[in-house]
């Protein structure tokens, strides 16, 4: 796959020769909503013979629309994992637009002219709720008024699961991880959810319980699913390994600490400081409670070992 990062105004040589059928989306998560809308896309271009690109942005269009960030935008999947997702379900070129201030003010034929004329597409692949401006006219099913005959446009209907009449959506998902409904989010996005982080030096407290952790300093825009107990595997290097994880504040020890993530990997005894994992998120075992003596959390850490070596047998 290749990938090609465009910043406003773009050079015309920056753009790969050859037509091709072009997909239109930001993509967070890449869930099966999302897959859905690239597979149709695929199935065009093969059809046609044309080359499958997918255009994307660097960061959220809100991260320049809001004036006010009342929260910060947190992620379903950082652009390396996108880029795993993309090139996973076959795409050619994957176009990377830096979501700036310029280019968030292209009036919507400009921005037709320029990033999809401009990028050779034959064929426009959207889903029903794509827009493309603040034009209250710049949206999936106006399209084919802005491309005046240059190329095909095609609306992919919402996706929902079966007795269901809600979208599939990053909003959703993100709002199933804030409530530690796990297995409902991994299932809407056809995979099980992964963050990524670095190992870092922690209070090494796992070490004198009998469960030491790796302590994962995780990106800030990352989300992260809601305080408590899961089933987890990790991967350092290229290895693969189950553990079971915990996000919280270690309240059993102290009030007022900051959130940590901390990975106890099963039948593992290396130091992997500084290392760069990626954790798999499972399955909610328990929420965060706050234990009257060290003894007790043990009893409980035994009990969390043993579901979690239950779940992966099972």
């Amino acid at each position: 796959m290749e990938i090609v990062k465009l910043r406003h105004p773009y050079k015309p040589e920056e753009i790969p020769a050859g037509d091709c059928v072009l997909v239109l989306g930001f993509f967070d998560g890449v869930h099966k909503g999302h897959q859905e809308v690239i597979n149709r896309g695929k199935q065009i271009a093969q059809e046609r013979q044309l080359k499958l690109a997918v255009m994307t942005f660097n960061q959220h269009p809100a991260v320049v629309f809001q004036q006010v960030q009342s929260k910060p935008i947190q992620y379903l999947s950082t652009l390396k994992q996108k880029e795993k997702r993309m090139a996973k379900l076959g795409v050619d070129v994957l176009y990377e637009v830096a979501f700036t201030s310029s280019f968030a003010a292209l009036k919507p034929q400009a921005f037709v002219d320029q990033y999809i004329v401009g990028l050779h597409a034959k064929v426009a692949v959207s889903g029903f709720d794509y827009n493309f401006g603040k034009d209250q006219t710049a949206d999936a099913k106006n399209l084919p008024k802005y491309a005046k005959d240059r190329f095909d446009s095609i609306i992919v209907a919402k996706k929902t699961e079966e007795n269901e009449s809600e979208k599939i959506s990053s909003s959703r998902i993100r709002r199933l991880l804030s409530e530690g409904r796990l297995d409902e989010a991994n299932h809407l996005l056809g995979y099980v959810y992964e963050t990524t982080g670095t190992v870092i030096h922690g209070e090494a407290r796992g070490r004198t319980l009998g469960y030491p952790t790796a302590n994962i300093q995780v990106p800030e825009d990352m989300k992260l699913p809601k305080e408590g107990v899961y089933v987890n595997q990790i991967k350092v290097g290229e290895q693969w390994y189950p553990a079971m994880g915990s996000i919280g504040h270690n309240d059993t020890f102290g009030t007022n600490r900051m959130l940590t993530v901390e990975i106890n990997i099963l039948d593992f005894n290396e130091d992997i400081y500084g290392e760069k994992v990626v954790v798999r998120w499972y399955h909610m075992l328990r929420g965060q409670v706050a234990f009257e003596s060290a003894e007790g959390l043990i009893r409980q850490l035994e009990q969390d070992e043993q579901a979690t070596r239950d779940y992966f047998e099972h």
